[in-house]
């Protein structure tokens, strides 16, 4: 099945204890501007201020919190990854906490985001990652394509997630049955064409076909195969291999189980 995400059972089903710094409206209270490169405050303005102006059309809106939250963001690989997996034990285990969706929480992140992770997952209805790792509002950085397939436009959102919002982790989250791969071997092995569109995505899994392999076996194989695909190209790339030779970056490959819900690494 995998081996074991990180840590021990025990570190897997640890509760969510993470503190994110948010301002608060007190000047005592607000930290002091930090002065930051013209592109980046170009891009997250550009992210952000839209979210700002568009708070004016609210109806009723409610008076900002005078209460901040005290909640740490991971800020390391291995904290990324153990606040993952103790999400996924939550979520197979029906003990969901459904964190980060509160009042409070929505009027912070009117300000900006502070997520922990990318997830470049699958378009399966079955696999939203905030579901499947039991997180919330501003904890994740989402990037769906189906069969995780990688264009410019999902580099590019991978990329602003680690460059620009400092995250520490990267998941490339596959999953069992997923209907893009079995697309892509079955076009293989018929020789008939797909639609247009879909003909681009199952060429792009083609690489990472298992022909040692026969059936539902090759299927099964090529989903992991193009997981680690996707993770070494990622990893590849230069801005992000040269924070992972720092140790600040980790790209990891992983799979969700339908049957159980449970996601494992795929190294």
């Amino acid at each position: 099945m995998g081996r074991p995400w990180f840590g021990s059972t025990a570190e897997a089903t640890a509760p969510r204890s993470y503190v994110r710094p948010v301002n608060t409206d007190s000047p005592a209270a607000s930290p002091q501007p930090v002065q930051q490169p013209a592109r980046r405050l170009l891009l997250r303005s550009a992210l952000t201020g839209a979210a700002a102006v568009g708070t004016g059309l609210a109806v009723g809106a409610a008076p900002a919190s005078a209460t901040p939250r005290k909640r740490r963001r991971p800020e390391t690989p291995e904290e990324a990854l153990r606040e993952l997996a103790a999400g996924n034990a939550r979520w197979r285990t029906f003990r969901e906490k459904h964190p980060d969706e509160t009042r409070a929480v929505r009027e912070e992140l009117v300000a900006g985001q502070h997520p922990f992770a990318v997830v470049l997952s699958c378009i399966d209805s079955r696999v939203p990652p905030e579901l499947v790792f039991d997180q919330g509002l501003g904890d994740l950085i989402t990037v769906r394509s189906a069969g995780e397939v990688l264009d410019e436009a999902v580099l590019g959102s991978v990329a602003y997630g680690v460059l620009e919002l400092e995250i520490p982790l990267v998941l490339v989250l596959g999953h069992q049955s997923c209907g893009a791969v079995r697309a892509a071997v079955e076009s293989e092995e018929s020789g008939e064409p797909l639609p247009a569109h879909i003909q681009y995505l199952a060429d792009q899994i083609a690489p990472a076909i298992d022909h040692g392999k026969q059936g539902e076996a090759r299927i099964d194989a090529t989903i992991d195969a193009n997981i680690r695909r996707v993770r070494e190209h990622l990893a590849a790339e230069p801005d992000l291999a040269a924070r992972v030779s720092a140790g600040r970056l980790a790209v990891v490959g992983a799979r969700y189980e339908l049957t159980n819900q449970l996601v494992h690494r795929v190294d």
